[in-house]
């Protein structure tokens, strides 16, 4: 069962600048930046309370999100919603007819076992499936 929005994930050009200022703003610790060089990538979890702000940063400057964000500016990445049971969660989407990106969860940037709903549902913002 869903359980409530665990985070959403947004791509921006520079993690540590967008990390200063909005902590900065809203009085909120600063957390730590994470590189994760297995998949070329910088992320930050801001905890707002009872939605995270999962700030990702392409550690490569020409891949995917970089080239994005260069030409777009910051965006929604993906809206992350918690389920207790992911296994039953994508067996259930996918009897209700819901294309899956990822057919079998596997393991995210944070740990968790995580998989990702491939039809628009939010017309181009992605849905990740996490466990809590």
């Amino acid at each position: 069962m869903i359980l409530k929005i665990g985070h959403i994930g947004i791509a921006v050009r520079n993690i540590e600048h967008v990390l200063d200022q909005l902590c900065r703003t809203l009085a909120l610790d600063r957390p730590p930046v994470r590189t994760i060089a297995e998949r070329k990538m910088k992320v930050a979890v801001v905890d707002l309370g009872l939605v995270g702000l999962e700030l990702l940063e392409d550690s490569n400057k020409e891949g995917p999100l970089a080239g994005l964000v260069k030409r777009q500016g910051s965006f929604i990445h993906h809206l992350c919603l918690l389920t207790d049971d992911i296994d039953m969660e994508i067996a259930e989407l996918t009897d209700r007819g819901v294309k899956m990106a990822d057919d079998k969860p596997y393991v995210g940037l944070r740990g968790k076992r995580i998989a990702f709903v491939a039809s628009g549902i939010l017309d181009e913002i992605p849905i990740e499936l996490s466990e809590p």
